[in-house]
């Protein structure tokens, strides 16, 4: 997914089953972020600082919305535990994953495998990418998404 591309229609299946699609958020500007796996020390600051920043990026006029591939029991436990606002899809298949280009090959402990590279793609009204964040800072990714927006 590049600057320009079209999101698709359908997202995914969020953590109470629900399915999750593009048109649900018609007229509306998105956050959809990527994060590799809930419960872990870097994926649980994202959420958090997204949490807390929620109301502000509300305030901006952007909704959020969480991928992994995890799976939908894994996101309602995370997402109880935090109390985050907003919706994780569980992407197990990682269509949508690949759909956005970040499921790659990483290095970690010195191993390659492939995993979800943790990424953040700003979506216009009409359902295109205006901004991709590669850098995350995990501690304060809605500062961080705020300063691009306003």
């Amino acid at each position: 997914m590049e600057i320009g591309d079209k999101i698709p229609e359908v997202l995914g299946i969020d953590a109470e089953g629900n399915e999750i699609k593009a048109a649900d958020y018609a007229g509306r500007k998105l956050v959809i972020y990527f994060y590799p796996k809930d419960n872990t020390p870097g994926c649980t600051a994202e959420a958090c600082s997204l949490a807390a920043g929620h109301n502000e990026l509300l305030a901006a006029g952007y909704a959020v919305i969480g991928v992994s591939k995890d799976s939908a029991a894994s996101h309602k436990k995370f997402s109880e535990k935090h109390s985050l606002p907003f919706p994780l899809i569980a992407d197990t298949d990682l269509t949508l994953n690949k759909a956005f280009g970040v499921w790659q090959m990483k290095k970690m402990c010195g191993r390659e495998c492939m995993g979800t590279v943790r990424t953040t793609f700003l979506i216009d009204e009409d359902g295109r990418v205006t901004d991709i964040i590669t850098k995350v800072n995990t501690k304060d990714a809605a500062n961080q998404i705020l300063s691009m927006v306003k």
